[in-house]
C-alpha cells in the first residue's frame, strides 16, 4: 500500500515537473516577444532541454511502475546536466564578454534544426549570447536556467538513489 501511495506521489511530482519546465519556456518567450529580448544559440539549446526534460516527465508520469518511472527520471536527469553545462557556458560569456563580430558559432547548428524551420519564431536565433539583459530579482536570464536545471538534477538524482537504496534494503 505505501508502495502505492509512493508511486502516485512520484508520478505527480513528474507531472508537476512537466509544467514547470512548459511554463519556463512560457516566461523564456514572452521575454522574446513582449520584451523584445531575442534569444541566442544558447538560449534556443537551453529551451529544447527545457521542453526534453518535460516530455520525459509527462510521459514518466503516465508509467504504472518504477522501472519505467527510473528509465524517464533518468533521461531527466542526463538533460539537466546538459542544461547546467549550457546554462553555465551562457552565463560565464555574459559575465565575461569577449570580442564580438555579430556572429555566434552554434547558430548555424541550431537554426539547422528541424524544429527551428518548423516553428522558426520559437526556434530560430535571433541574438548573441552575450548579451546581457536586465536581471530578474538580481539575477541573470542564464542564472535562472542554471538553477532551474540544477533543482531539477537534484529532485530526480534523489528520487532515483531514494529509490535504489529501498530496493537494496528489501532484499537483504
Amino acid at each position: 500500500m505505501n508502495d502505492i501511495h509512493s508511486l502516485r506521489r512520484e508520478r505527480r511530482l513528474l507531472a508537476l515537473l512537466g509544467f514547470v519546465c512548459l511554463a519556463l519556456v512560457g516566461g523564456a518567450l514572452y521575454l522574446q516577444f513582449v520584451k523584445h529580448e531575442d534569444p541566442c544559440p544558447l538560449c534556443i539549446i537551453q529551451r529544447y532541454l527545457f521542453l526534453l526534460i518535460a516530455l520525459f516527465a509527462f510521459v514518466g508520469a503516465a508509467r504504472k511502475g518504477w522501472r519505467g518511472i527510473a528509465l524517464f527520471e533518468t533521461l531527466i536527469a542526463v538533460c539537466a546536466v546538459a542544461g547546467i553545462a549550457g546554462a553555465a557556458k551562457h552565463l560565464y560569456i555574459q559575465l565575461n564578454p569577449g570580442f564580438s563580430c555579430g556572429f555566434d558559432a552554434l547558430q548555424p547548428v541550431v537554426d539547422s534544426l528541424p524544429p527551428a524551420h518548423w516553428l522558426p519564431s520559437v526556434f530560430k536565433v535571433g541574438g548573441l549570447c552575450e548579451t546581457v539583459y536586465p536581471p530578474i530579482l538580481g539575477i541573470l536570464l542564464p542564472g535562472w536556467a542554471l538553477i532551474a536545471f540544477g533543482l531539477t538534477f537534484v529532485a530526480v538524482a534523489t528520487s532515483l538513489w531514494r529509490r535504489r537504496d529501498r530496493r537494496r534494503l528489501h532484499a537483504i
